[in-house]
């Protein structure tokens, strides 16, 4: 009997009956931009969407902060330390402050709370110092708006808002609390009771950067002194820009940018070198 051979296919010949396997990406095309998309919508739900009044309480504590000042120095002073209104005077101090307040602790705590979402390999830990940073850089923002066109438009402030200024004082703010936060969100997680000292410490800057008056009006002895705290020249950046005859000469914009980024890339790179063993820990 003789034996039946079969012809060999090609390899081309067996490939054309297969179905082709699509390459498989090794990333995703902007996968950044969509975590940090998605970690903002996260933070919009749990700031202020899960408590009761949800954004009033955002707009609700700079006004009580405005509203008492106000109360308590027009008693006391028949005119703030500049201009005659005592409402933009002290907003114009408060909300820098309260800005850079805020969005520091926020990227501060960015790891922290949001450990569990860092155990995907597509969120990383600058996707999530970035969303909180962005979300409360609108938020506060979208809160000083509400609150400077409030008073302009149902008080005689007397003062004439400029808004390349305004927007200097609150880059300035923002950019000073992102490199803050930053060193921080490295050292409240691997020193956790630096963060106890931390609030300690930072408790008097509310009565130590002008928001009540103005550094001209500091004694000459204590001057040279609190010129070093950034938080004076956002203040004073802010008000000159409401002020046209203040002349804030005190103002260094390039000492708060450089105060800023000293800590910013410190505080990156240490996330960069620690951050798994932060998130083991």
């Amino acid at each position: 009997m003789s034996q039946i051979t079969f012809p060999s296919l090609s390899r081309s010949a067996r490939n054309q009956g297969e179905p082709r396997l699509r390459p498989v990406h090794k990333q995703r095309r902007f996968a950044s931009l969509r975590s940090i998309g998605a970690l903002v919508l996260r933070e919009m739900a749990t700031s202020y969407g899960r408590s009761p009044g949800g954004y009033f309480w955002a707009v609700a504590e700079p006004v009580g902060g405005i509203v008492l000042l106000t109360l308590i120095f027009s008693l006391g002073f028949r005119t703030p330390s500049l201009g005659t209104n005592f409402a933009i005077f002290y907003a114009t101090g408060i909300l820098p402050f309260l800005a850079f307040n805020s969005i520091a602790n926020r990227v501060a705590n960015s790891i922290k709370q949001s450990k569990a979402l860092l155990a995907y390999p597509a969120v990383t830990f600058m996707d999530a110092i970035l969303a909180k940073a962005i979300f409360n850089i609108v938020t506060q923002l979208l809160v000083a708006y509400i609150i400077f066109t409030f008073i302009i438009f149902t008080q005689d402030t007397r003062t004439d808002p400029q808004i390349l200024g305004i927007a200097f004082a609150f880059l300035m703010s923002f950019t000073l609390a992102i490199g803050v936060g930053c060193l921080n969100c490295f050292l409240f997680n691997a020193f956790p009771w630096w963060q106890q000292v931390w609030s300690i410490i930072t408790r008097p800057l509310f009565l130590m950067s002008c928001i009540f008056f103005v550094f001209d009006d500091l004694p000459n002895v204590v001057k040279p002194y609190l010129w070093f705290n950034p938080l004076i020249h956002v203040v004073g950046q802010m008000r000159r820009s409401f002020y046209p005859s203040y002349h804030g000469d005190y103002v260094s914009p390039l000492y708060v940018f450089a105060v800023a980024l000293i800590p910013m890339v410190i505080g990156i790179a240490l996330l960069q070198r620690y951050h798994r063993d932060l998130l083991n820990s």
